[in-house]
């Protein structure tokens, strides 16, 4: 049994699964941040149109 390449193995394996956790983590923090933000702009949105309600609900097409 090669004990010094078997904990080796293990220490890489651990390495990569750190790795893999915070790239996730990293993954995770940017969606919040884009959902936070598309949250922001549909407030912004609804708070246009119960400005100037008027304003979008027709649409003038000539074919």
């Amino acid at each position: 049994m090669d004990i010094p390449g078997l904990s080796m193995a293990m220490a890489q394996s651990r390495v990569q699964s750190d790795f893999s956790v915070a790239v996730l983590s990293k993954t995770m923090d940017d969606g919040k941040q884009l959902g936070e933000g598309m949250v922001k702009m549909l407030d912004a949105a609804a708070m246009e149109r119960s400005v100037t309600p008027y304003l979008g609900g027709n649409i003038d097409m000539l074919v």
